[in-house]
């Protein structure tokens, strides 16, 4: 009976490692409700998010994300931005919204890029709600997987 409840146990952590590893975090993302809230600094309405539970047990874990770079980054930074889709679709030019991009501050030198290249990436996952000059989306000590 004991070796039966340790099989058990054994399956069930197994699976749910299985199911952290299956993470996609742009469906992720895009499960992110906004809303409009007037930003008295800017004198603008912004659109502001509410995460949901899911995402937020990512905070501070390790995921993977493959995107499009686009240019929007400041030149000086020490970060990138990834778009979910191609620059002419992103959500700076075309109809896309904020769930569709991510802020990458890698933990070395920081590599050069071409617009749309399809860059795979890996770090510490962090949510912003109020920093307004940085992405809701952000991987901080991230790493090149693949270029």
């Amino acid at each position: 009976m004991k070796t039966v409840a340790v099989l058990i146990l054994w399956i069930g952590l197994s699976m749910t490692s299985y199911a952290q590893s299956k993470f996609d975090s742009w469906d992720a993302f895009a499960k992110t409700k906004f809303e409009p809230k007037y930003y008295e600094k800017l004198g603008e309405y912004l659109f502001y998010p509410t995460f949901t539970d899911e995402l937020k047990a990512w905070v501070g874990k390790e995921i993977t994300i493959q995107g499009f770079y686009v240019p929007f980054a400041p030149e000086d930074g020490d970060y990138i931005v990834l778009s979910k889709y191609p620059m002419s679709q992103c959500f700076f030019c075309g109809g896309a919204g904020p769930e569709s991009i991510v802020e990458v501050n890698f933990k070395s030198e920081l590599p050069k890029f071409q617009i749309d290249d399809l860059v795979t990436v890996k770090g510490k996952l962090k949510l912003n709600t109020d920093d307004m000059d940085h992405v809701n989306f952000i991987l901080t000590d991230a790493v090149l997987i693949k270029k």
